[in-house]
C-alpha cells in the first residue's frame, strides 16, 4: 500500500502544478474610440482569460463609438468567448455610445454606473452623404445585427433596434427599466455582489451562475506596443506626425547629409502611414497636402507677396480636416489641430525654402568660380599675356586684345593658374585692392 500512497502524493503534487488554478476576474479598461488596436487588446484579453480558466472577464468601457469592422470583431470575440464577459459602463459621466452600445449588448452581463448613458447607435457612412438605398442597406444590416444579439441575450429587442434606427439614447435607469441592461452598480464589487447567486444566460443558451464577490480582480493592461499604436491611432496625432515628417524630409533634401532630419522624417511618416492605413483615410486629402508643399516651394521661387503661402496653408488645413473620414467627431482631425499645424508649418516651410533659393542664387565667392567677374588691373602690358592684380594677388593672364599696364580688366574665365581677362567697360566701377 505504501507505494500506492506515495504515487497518489506525487500525482497530487503534479496535478497541482500542471492544472490551471486561477479563478480570478480579468479586468479590461477601454477608454477610447473603438479601432483595430482596441479590438486586438480585447481579443488577447479574452484569450488570456480562457487560457487561465478565469471565472469572468470584466470590460469597463467609456467610448464615443468607433469603426464598424472593429466593433464586429469585438462582438464576435465576446460571443465566442468560453469565459463569461461582463460589460460595465463606468465611471459616472461616461458613455457607451454608437459602437459602444453594440458591444454592451453583446456581453453576457450588461451593467452601467450611475450617471452614465448609452445608445445613439445609428450607422454613419464614411465618405460624405449617402444615397437613400445605401443608407437603408446599412441601417437594415446594423439593425439585424442588433436584433440577433439582443434576442439571444434575452433583452429588449424592439428598444435596442430603436437605438439603431432612430439614434435613441438611454440613461442607466432607463436602460435598466426597459431591460437593455441587467444591473446598475456604483462599483465593480457592488456589481459582483448583486450578481451573486443569480442565473445568467450565455449566447448558446446555457444558464450559469457566477459568484464573484470578493474574488481577486486582475488588471489586464495594454502592452507598450499597443499603448503606442493606440496613441498614434488618434487622427490628430497621425496628422501631426505626417506634417512634421514631411517638414523634416524637406529639410534633409535642402541640406543633404544632415542625416538627423531625414531619419526623423522617415520614422514619423512611417508611423503616420501605419495609423492612416488602419483609419478610414481619404487619399484625396493626401494630394491636397502634397499640393500645399508645392505652393510653399513656389512662394520661394516666385515673389507672390504671400499669396502662394496663404494658398498652401489653406490646402494643408483642408487636407488635414478631410484626411480621416471617421464615423464620429472623435475620429476626425479637429479644426484647431489643422490650424495649429498648417499656419506654423506653412510659415516655416516657406521661410526655409526662401533661404535655400537665395543661397543658390548668391554668387560663388570661393575657388576658381569666385574669381569670375572680379575686377582687377594690369600690372604689365598684356600682348596678349602678362601679369594682372586681382583679388589681392598677382596672376598670369592673357587677353584677346592688347592692353597697356594700369588698365582696368574683368576676369571672364579661369584656366588653372591663368586668367582670361577683358577690358572693363567704362560703366562698371573698378573694385581693386592695389
Amino acid at each position: 500500500m505504501k507505494p500506492m500512497r506515495l504515487a497518489l502524493v506525487f500525482f497530487s503534487i503534479f496535478t497541482l502544478f500542471i492544472l490551471p488554478t486561477s479563478a480570478d476576474v480579468l479586468k479590461v479598461v477601454v477608454n477610447d474610440a473603438i479601432h483595430p488596436i482596441t479590438a486586438e487588446y480585447i481579443s488577447r484579453a479574452l484569450q488570456t482569460a480562457a487560457a487561465n480558466h478565469d471565472q469572468a472577464v470584466l470590460i469597463e468601457i467609456n467610448t464615443p463609438g468607433g469603426l464598424v469592422d472593429s466593433t464586429r470583431d469585438i462582438m464576435e470575440k465576446i460571443i465566442a468567448s468560453p469565459v463569461p464577459v461582463i460589460l460595465y459602463v463606468t465611471p459616472s459621466g461616461s458613455r457607451a455610445a454608437s459602437a459602444g452600445f453594440f458591444i454592451l449588448e453583446s456581453a453576457d452581463v450588461a451593467a452601467m454606473a450611475p450617471g452614465t448613458n448609452t445608445g445613439a447607435a445609428h450607422p454613419v457612412m464614411m465618405g460624405g452623404k449617402m444615397d437613400d438605398v445605401m443608407k437603408q442597406k446599412m441601417e437594415n444590416d446594423a439593425a439585424a445585427l442588433m436584433r440577433s444579439v439582443v434576442a439571444k441575450r434575452g433583452r429588449n429587442v424592439e428598444l435596442a433596434e430603436s437605438a439603431v434606427r432612430e439614434s435613441k439614447s438611454f440613461t442607466e435607469q432607463e436602460a435598466l427599466d426597459k431591460k437593455l441592461i441587467e444591473y446598475i452598480a456604483s462599483g465593480e464589487q457592488d456589481l459582483f455582489r448583486q450578481m451573486n447567486g443569480k442565473s445568467l444566460r450565455r449566447f448558446n443558451g446555457e444558464a450559469i451562475k457566477l459568484n464573484l464577490a470578493d474574488q481577486p480582480v486582475v488588471d489586464y493592461r495594454m502592452t507598450l506596443k499597443q499603448q503606442i499604436l493606440s496613441y498614434i491611432m488618434d487622427p490628430n496625432v497621425a496628422f501631426i506626425l505626417l506634417a512634421i515628417g514631411a517638414l523634416a524630409l524637406y529639410a534633409e533634401f535642402n541640406h543633404p547629409g544632415a542625416v538627423i532630419p531625414g531619419t526623423v522624417g522617415i520614422v514619423f511618416i512611417l508611423l503616420a502611414a501605419f495609423a492612416l492605413n488602419l483609419l478610414p483615410t481619404r487619399f484625396a486629402a493626401l494630394v491636397l497636402i502634397a499640393g500645399a508643399f508645392m505652393l510653399f516651394a513656389l512662394e520661394a521661387k516666385f515673389v507672390s507677396h504671400g499669396v502662394l503661402t496663404i494658398g498652401g496653408i489653406t490646402l494643408l488645413m483642408i487636407g488635414g480636416l478631410l484626411l480621416v473620414d471617421g464615423p464620429i467627431p472623435e475620429m476626425r482631425v479637429r479644426l484647431l489641430t489643422a490650424l495649429a499645424v498648417s499656419i506654423p508649418l506653412g510659415a516655416i516651410t516657406a521661410f526655409l525654402m526662401s533661404i535655400a533659393v537665395r543661397a543658390r542664387r548668391n554668387k560663388i565667392t570661393t575657388g576658381e568660380q569666385g574669381l569670375i567677374g572680379e575686377v582687377g588691373i594690369t600690372q604689365t602690358p598684356l600682348s596678349p599675356a602678362g601679369k594682372v592684380f586681382v583679388h589681392g594677388e598677382i596672376w598670369d593672364a592673357f587677353s584677346p586684345v592688347n592692353l597697356p599696364a594700369g588698365e582696368r580688366i574683368v576676369v571672364r574665365h579661369v584656366d588653372g593658374l591663368t586668367l582670361q581677362v577683358e577690358p572693363l567697360p567704362s560703366a562698371v566701377p573698378a573694385m581693386v585692392h592695389p
